[in-house]
Order: C-alpha cells, then sequence, then structure tokens
C-alpha cells in the first residue's frame, strides 16, 4: 500500500531524475523499480502511483534526455542570440558541460535496443543538422558546413565514448580553438 505522504513528496520527475543517475552510472540493466524505490526510500507502490511500468519509465528517462541534452541546448543558444559564429561559440561551451555518463549510457543501451538506437540517431541527427546550419550561417557552402559540422560533433562524440578525462578549463580552451578554426573563412 502506497502511503500518502510518499505520493505528495515525490513526483514523476524524481523517478526519472534517479533513473537518469542510476543509468549513467550502472547501465539501463540498473534502473529497475525495485532498487530505485529502494534509493528513493519508498515502497514499489509509489513508482506504480507515477507510471504503469518500468517500460513507461524508461521511455521518460529517454525523452528526458532528449529534452536535456539537446532540445535545451538548442533553446540556450538561442535565447542567447547573436550572430551564426557566436551561437556556434556557446553552443561549443555548452557542450562540453555535461560530463558524458548519460550519453554514454544512452548509446550503450542503443546497442541493445533498436528503439533506442532509433532515436539516438534522430538526436544526433537533430545535433549535426542545427551545427550545420549556424556553419551554413556563417556562410560556408553545404559541403563546407555539414563537414565542419561532422569534425566538431564526431570529436565530442568520440571524447564522450572514449571517456577522455580532462580538465575542464583545458576543454574550454581547446573547443574555442576548434571553433576559431571551424568558423575562419580565408
Amino acid at each position: 500500500m502506497v502511503k500518502q505522504n510518499e505520493i505528495s513528496k515525490l513526483g514523476q520527475q524524481d523517478w526519472i531524475n534517479l533513473g537518469l543517475k542510476v543509468l549513467a552510472e550502472n547501465g539501463v540493466e540498473a534502473v529497475r523499480v525495485e532498487p530505485l524505490a529502494k534509493l528513493l526510500n519508498v515502497t514499489k507502490g509509489s513508482f506504480y502511483w507515477h507510471f504503469k511500468n518500468r517500460e513507461e519509465l524508461l521511455e521518460a528517462i529517454l525523452q528526458e534526455w532528449v529534452n536535456r541534452e539537446t532540445e535545451s541546448l538548442i533553446e540556450q543558444v538561442e535565447a542567447a542570440g547573436g550572430d551564426a559564429s557566436a551561437k556556434l561559440l556557446h553552443l561549443f561551451e555548452l557542450a562540453i558541460q555535461d560530463d558524458g555518463q548519460v550519453e554514454h549510457a544512452i548509446r550503450a543501451w542503443a546497442t541493445n535496443d533498436s528503439r533506442v538506437a532509433a532515436i539516438l540517431d534522430q538526436v544526433d541527427q537533430r545535433r549535426l543538422d542545427y551545427a550545420k546550419n549556424l556553419f551554413l550561417d556563417v556562410g560556408f557552402t553545404l559541403f563546407e558546413a555539414t563537414v565542419r559540422a561532422r569534425m566538431v560533433y564526431y570529436a565530442l562524440i568520440g571524447e564522450l565514448v572514449l571517456g577522455i578525462p580532462t580538465n575542464r578549463a583545458e576543454r574550454l580552451a581547446e573547443m574555442r580553438l576548434q571553433h576559431l578554426i571551424l568558423t575562419r573563412r580565408d
């Protein structure tokens, strides 16, 4: 039986946030109802108040990741304004703020789940298209913009997948140099 105070204290977002944390630390297999309930110090009934089943939670976790790590970043870049070059720099700076653990876990999950792989493909394409369009706005040809978008995106994803530890200040300096190199029109 679910206690009323558990329901009022915990919201669906609490389960999603914890699910993301567990996913990042231990992979999708670890995102299970009973262990999450124990971590939240509530009964499993509290979970079922917010979700029909584990699959619904996993779908919510995946959607939260899409929103946080793609749509929200694009919205932040657009809200900051500036010309296309300034937007690219802001995008690069935002992209390196994340430690990449959830990104890595999502990519690992996608290797065994075709539904997740399809969403990941959409996310990759959305990110690439956004960067490509900014490079187009800088004044590059479609081919040049596409190559530049791929270079920066593949480098970022490669770092996340490889788990290369970097000093944040050093990484920021590197991203600014990459921005300078990739936006220069000689």
